[in-house]
């Protein structure tokens, strides 16, 4: 089947060592039935050369600003209009710095500048240059200019050394862009709120009561369901961190009882809501409308209070809708995901733990186990947030009457 069928992706290929896997990944393309136009980086020639790539995806690739023998100009600006999406793979260091930071001096970066099309790229690297605070900056860039990241595999690499930079599979890659096409309709016509990040409870004008949540996993769940075609509420806490997809509509709040308002009011309007944010379980009773002064005591009190449990509130009125929440549980953690789901009334629940050193608060990946009410559970290994986020999605489209 051409799952792909008429599709115009421009798969631009970089010089790094895992540009033989290009030509495998380019066929993958050709027979799902894409037409693919290669845009070649200089020293990505010295790794593949254009001839074969030519031969397999029967088009002249582009290289330079003006073609060798005749002198026309080649057009970035049609290559970006022509393109339903731009696959850049492999993307190496010096192509991932030169996207984040606009440096547009060879074909494929002004392509990509002029690009209108959703743009994907597949790293890879030798490990140090991967988890080089600079190459991280890049990628966070990139990721918050739209641009989604199929993460590095781990593995043997050209130096020998064995770690994360491997370029993903083509196959895994092909399946990335397939999702892409796809996904697009699945949600349309749905409305969903979303909650994300933290919740701040003031002690004084300066000082809080919070957690660690870094709003990644609600973030990726709402622009993930928005790019699915869903109408997107998200109630977030104090996070850094942007929205991108026009169908989200962002709402800050702070505290706990400001984010219960927002979703309630949210609630009414949807057809299902995810509740991914750390709500604070406790706030202070009495927040002081000055700055405690250290020196006034040597102890501190703090009477606390039990904050307003969203998702037992909404679990009480949600009828026909969707209610998915989440369980982040430091042991007993099954049990406790269970639990919760039941006295909360949830359709399903996503388990994650903090004895997973890629799962929790602040991390790009996240590993988590779907319980639903039927009984039915699958576990999932450790992904970037977005795939997950896309899981999750999966499931809730999975629930009967949804």
């Amino acid at each position: 089947m051409q799952t792909l069928k008429g599709k115009h992706i421009v798969l631009g290929i970089t010089g790094g060592i895992a540009a033989y896997k290009s030509a495998y990944l380019l066929r993958l393309f050709i027979k799902a039935g894409a037409e693919v136009q290669v845009v070649i980086t200089p020293n990505g020639k010295e790794f593949i050369t254009p001839a074969t790539l030519a031969a397999l995806s029967g088009k002249p690739v582009v290289s330079e600003f003006f073609a060798a023998n005749t002198g026309e100009w080649h057009s970035h600006v049609d290559l970006g209009l022509w393109s339903d999406l731009m696959v850049i793979a492999p993307a190496t260091a010096s192509t991932i710095g030169k996207m984040a930071n606009g440096i547009a001096d060879n074909m494929l970066i002004t392509t990509y500048l002029s690009a209108k099309s959703p743009v994907m790229i597949a790293p890879a690297m030798d490990l140090d240059m991967w988890a080089h605070p600079s190459t991280q900056r890049n990628i966070a860039t990139l990721e918050h200019d739209g641009v989604e990241i199929i993460q590095p595999a781990s593995g043997e690499l050209a130096s020998h050394l064995t770690g994360r930079g491997r370029m993903e599979e083509p196959e895994e890659i092909l399946r990335r862009v397939e999702l892409h096409f796809s996904r697009k309709e699945s949600l349309c016509g749905k409305r969903i709120l979303v909650t994300a990040g933290p919740t701040y409870e003031d002690i004084d004008p300066v000082r809080f009561i919070g957690n660690y949540s870094s709003g990644k996993m609600g973030f990726a769940i709402a622009e993930e369901a928005a790019a699915r075609g869903a109408e997107i509420t998200l109630v977030t806490g104090p996070v850094a961190l942007h929205t991108e997809h026009p169908g989200i509509k962002r709402i800050d709040v702070r505290s706990a009882r400001q984010m219960l308002e927002a979703a309630e009011k949210a609630f009414a309007d949807c057809d299902a809501a995810i509740l991914s944010a750390a709500v604070a379980d406790y706030a202070p009773e009495h927040r002081h409308e000055t700055k405690l002064k250290r020196e006034k005591t040597d102890c501190l009190d703090l009477k606390l209070v039990r904050n307003p449990d969203i998702a037992a509130v909404l679990g009480m009125i949600k009828g026909e809708r969707k209610l998915v929440g989440f369980a982040l549980e430091t042991d007993n953690e099954h049990d406790n995901a269970i639990g919760k789901m039941k006295k909360k009334g949830l359709d399903m629940i996503v388990l994650n733990s903090l004895r997973n050193p890629l799962a929790g608060f602040n991390k790009n990946t996240n590993q988590v186990t779907i319980i639903k009410t039927d009984g039915t559970e699958k576990e999932y290994p450790a992904k970037d947030k977005r795939d997950v986020a896309g899981d999750i999605l999966d499931q809730l489209e999975s629930l009967p009457g949804f």
